[in-house]
């Protein structure tokens, strides 16, 4: 029940950083009209599994989600590894583009990897025009220093269970 909502949210994100920058919409323009589906691969089975994520790419160079049954065959298929959620996360948080594969159309695959290389949410403009500069700063180093101390836990976690795993007998 929380998953279209989650995605809706998610899209007007995705919207408004494409929307920040002429040249991404500039990018994705030419290719009104095609679907691009995002999968997560190695999810965890402990999790409940993501909702189908596809996009169609709008003539202004938006995305508009598909809804939660989409129309089998994306032009574009772009997976991610989400084998550990949190880790992807905190890489998110903190800026790093997560490493994808992606099969499909060649020009549309070049346009979206150039996309994720590239393209940043400017989140410290965002925060200052809602709250003033003062405040937004504050928010902002909050922000890195959640950002931060949820890499560490996740670096922890990892270093945890490399060291709880049982080692095969040599």
């Amino acid at each position: 029940m929380l998953a279209p909502s989650v995605v809706e949210r998610l899209t007007l994100v995705l919207n408004h950083v494409l929307a920040s920058e002429a040249v991404a919409t500039d990018r994705l323009r030419p290719h009104a009209g095609r679907r691009i589906e995002l999968q997560f691969s190695a999810w965890p089975s402990l999790l409940p599994a993501p909702p189908s994520l596809v996009w169609r790419v709008t003539p202004a160079g938006l995305l508009e989600w598909q809804g939660l049954q989409p129309e089998p065959g994306a032009d574009l298929q772009v997976r991610l590894d989400a084998a550990n959620p949190a880790a992807l996360m905190a890489r998110l948080l903190a800026g790093e583009p997560p490493p994808l594969q992606v099969d499909g159309d060649a020009q549309l695959a070049g346009d979206i990897n150039w996309l994720s290389q590239n393209l940043r949410w400017d989140v410290a403009a965002d925060l200052e025009r809602l709250f003033g500069p003062a405040v937004a700063q504050q928010l902002y180093r909050a922000g890195q220093a959640l950002g931060g101390a949820l890499r560490a836990a996740v670096r922890g976690a990892q270093g945890l269970g490399e060291r709880l795993r049982p080692r095969a007998p040599e």
